[in-house]
C-alpha cells in the first residue's frame, strides 16, 4: 500500500472513530471532548494503537481547529455586548480571575517548576469551558434561567482575558522575554479595542462584504479571510487564535448568525481534530506520576468556581438554587485549557504540563456535567412539577 492510500485510509479510520465516540457522547448526554482526548491518548506514541502516517496531517487539523473554536467564539458576541458584559461583572471577572489562576499557579511552583510553566498551569485551571457550558445549558433547559446571563458574562470576561494572555504565553513558549512579552499583550489589547470599535461602527458593512447570497461565497471568504487574518496575527507576535476571535466579534448582526450556521459543522469536525491530536502529543505513561495533583486541583477549583458563581449571582440578586446553578455550571474544564497547555508543551520545564492538563480537563469535563445534572435531581424531587418545566424557573428559587 503506498503512503498516500496508508494515510487516506488511517485518517478515513480515525475520522469515523471520532464519530462513533461523538455518537456515544451524545447518547450519555455529555460533552464529547473527554472522550476526544481519551481517543488520542490511546491512538498516540505510547497508547494501544498508535497511528503513524496520518500524525502530520491531524497537527494541521488541529491548528485550524483552534481558529475555527476562537471564531465561532468571537461571532457568539456583538461589539456592544461584550462591553456591556464587561461592565456588568468586571468585579466577579476579576475575583475569579485571581481565585482560579492562583491555585494553578501556586500547584506549578510547588512542583518545582520555574515560573513561565507555572503560569501556563494558571491558565489551565483558570478558564471555564464555554463549550461544554453551552452544551450544559441547551441540555437542562436552563437558558431562559436569571443567572444565565451571570454565566455567560463571566465567561465572555475569560475569553477577554485570554485573547490578552495568549499571546503573552505565545512569546514565554517561544522563549522571549518579560518585555516582550509585554508588548505582545499591548498589541494584543490594541488589537481587541480597535476591533471592538470596527466592530460598532462597521460590523453590518462587514457582514454585507462576507455575505453573499451564494453559501459557498461566503463560506470560502470568511474561511479565507479567518486563515489570512490569524496568520497575520501569528507573525506579529498575537496569537492565531486571538486573531481569529477579532474576525468573530468584527461580523455582526444576521451576518453572524448566518455564519454560525454554516462554519458549525467545520468547527465541530476540526475541534474534534484538536482536542484528539492534543491527546495524541500526551504520554498517558505521564499521567499516573500526575493525576493526585490534577485530583487535588480539581477539588479546590471546582470549589472555587462554584463559590465564584454562587456569589456573583447573589450580587445579581438571585435566589440559592439560581445560585447553585450558577456555580456548578462553571467547573468543566475544555478547550482553552487544552490551548493553553498545548502553547506550554515546548516550554522548559513544563514536560509534565499536558498530561496533568489532559489529565485535570478530564476530570473536570466529566465532573462538571454530573455535579450539574445531580443538583437538578435532587431540585427535581424537592419540586418535580418545576422540574418539568426548568425553563420556566426564571427566578432561581
Amino acid at each position: 500500500m503506498n503512503e498516500v492510500a496508508s494515510l487516506l485510509v488511517e485518517l478515513g479510520a480515525v475520522i469515523l472513530g471520532l464519530g462513533l465516540v461523538a455518537r456515544l457522547a451524545a447518547r450519555l448526554s455529555m460533552s464529547p471532548i473527554p472522550l476526544f482526548l481519551i481517543a488520542g491518548l490511546i491512538l498516540g506514541e505510547g497508547g494501544i494503537l498508535p497511528i503513524v502516517t496520518s500524525e502530520e496531517f491531524i497537527e494541521v487539523g488541529a491548528e485550524i481547529g483552534v481558529i475555527f473554536l476562537l471564531l465561532m467564539l468571537g461571532l457568539e458576541y456583538s461589539a456592544d455586548e461584550l462591553v456591556d458584559g464587561m461592565k456588568s461583572v468586571a468585579f466577579s471577572g476579576i475575583v475569579d480571575l485571581l481565585s482560579n489562576f492562583i491555585p494553578g499557579f501556586v500547584a506549578g511552583l510547588l512542583l518545582g517548576w520555574t515560573v513561565v510553566p507555572a503560569l501556563f498551569l494558571g491558565g489551565v485551571t483558570y478558564i471555564s469551558s464555554s463549550g461544554v457550558i453551552a452544551k450544559m445549558l441547551g441540555d437542562m433547559g436552563w437558558t431562559g434561567n436569571r443567572e444565565t446571563p451571570i454565566v455567560l458574562s463571566l465567561l465572555v470576561f475569560e475569553d477577554l482575558v485570554m485573547a490578552l494572555f495568549l499571546p503573552i504565553l505565545g512569546v514565554l513558549a517561544l522563549g522571549g522575554t518579560a518585555i516582550g512579552a509585554v508588548l505582545a499583550a499591548l498589541i494584543a489589547l490594541t488589537a481587541v479595542v480597535v476591533s471592538i470599535a470596527f466592530a460598532h461602527r462597521q460590523g453590518d458593512r462587514m457582514g454585507t462584504f462576507i455575505f453573499h447570497t451564494s453559501d459557498e461565497v461566503s463560506l470560502l471568504t470568511i474561511f479565507g479571510l479567518t486563515l489570512l487574518v490569524a496568520g497575520i496575527a501569528e507573525r506579529i507576535g498575537v496569537s492565531a487564535a486571538v486573531g481569529a476571535f477579532l474576525v468573530g466579534i468584527s461580523v455582526s448582526g444576521l451576518s453572524a448568525e448566518r455564519a454560525r450556521v454554516l462554519l458549525a459543522p467545520l468547527r465541530d469536525l476540526f475541534a474534534a481534530v484538536f482536542f484528539l491530536f492534543f491527546g495524541l502529543s500526551t504520554d498517558p505513561g505521564k499521567i499516573p506520576d500526575v493525576l493526585f495533583v490534577a485530583v487535588a486541583l480539581g477539588f479546590l477549583t471546582a470549589a472555587t468556581k462554584v463559590w465564584v458563581g454562587r456569589w456573583s449571582a447573589r450580587r445579581a440578586g438571585i435566589g440559592a438554587r439560581g445560585q447553585q446553578r450558577a456555580g456548578l455550571l462553571l467547573i468543566p474544564r475544555g478547550e482553552f485549557s487544552i490551548i493553553i497547555a498545548g502553547l506550554g508543551a515546548s516550554v522548559a520545564g513544563g514536560q509534565q504540563l499536558p498530561a496533568l492538563a489532559a489529565a485535570y480537563v478530564l476530570l473536570m469535563a466529566i465532573a462538571g456535567p454530573l455535579a450539574v445534572r445531580a443538583q437538578a435531581s435532587r431540585a427535581s424531587k424537592r419540586a418535580p412539577d418545576a422540574a418539568k418545566e426548568p425553563v420556566t424557573d426564571t427566578f432561581g428559587r
